[in-house]
């Protein structure tokens, strides 16, 4: 189907703000409903996964093609370390990142070491932090997953408008 440049232009600025808005909306559902047993413990602190994760996924998005991926690999492993914290499945994230990096090439020894260096990093500062009585440590993986809907809704609107953005570029 061929698309008309003028309303490709409009497409092209629009479809982002829509999936931004939906992804925001998925956001404040938690608060409506509040009063339900599963968010008995709604704090804004509970949004830090899905921030945190919208910025691992941003930093690679942003690696170079032909770059280094062992710097921004070991950034994103300790920020998805961080958010791990308030929703501990969220590691798992890391496996889809490795599959991009893969399919574009960058992915080798390094960056996997350079990957699992941060996440040790973060579980031996936690380890240390829980150590001191500074914080508890979250022992279940299904921890908090009424928190997978702001990060989930916040990736997927990443996703969908950097691919709308990039399919609907005037060339």
């Amino acid at each position: 189907m061929i698309v008309k440049r003028s309303t490709q232009n409009i497409l092209y600025h629009t479809l982002p703000i829509v999936f931004w808005l939906l992804a925001g909306l998925v956001c404040a559902l938690p608060w409506f409903f509040h009063l339900s047993p599963l968010t008995s413990h709604l704090s804004p602190l509970n949004y830090l996964p899905a921030l945190f994760a919208l910025i691992a996924v941003m930093i690679v998005h942003h690696i170079p093609r032909h770059g280094s991926a062992i710097e921004p690999c070991f950034r994103i492993a300790l920020l998805l370390g961080i958010a791990a914290y308030w929703l501990p499945s969220v590691v798992f994230l890391v496996l889809p990142i490795w599959v991009y990096l893969i399919y574009r090439n960058l992915f080798n020894l390094r960056v996997f070491t350079a990957t699992l260096i941060g996440l040790v990093t973060v579980a031996i500062w936690m380890m240390v932090f829980h150590y001191l009585s500074l914080f508890t440590f979250p022992f279940s993986l299904t921890k908090n997953l009424w928190n997978w809907l702001p990060t989930g809704s916040l990736l997927l609107a990443y996703i969908a408008s950097t691919i709308s953005r990039q399919n609907l570029r005037v060339r």
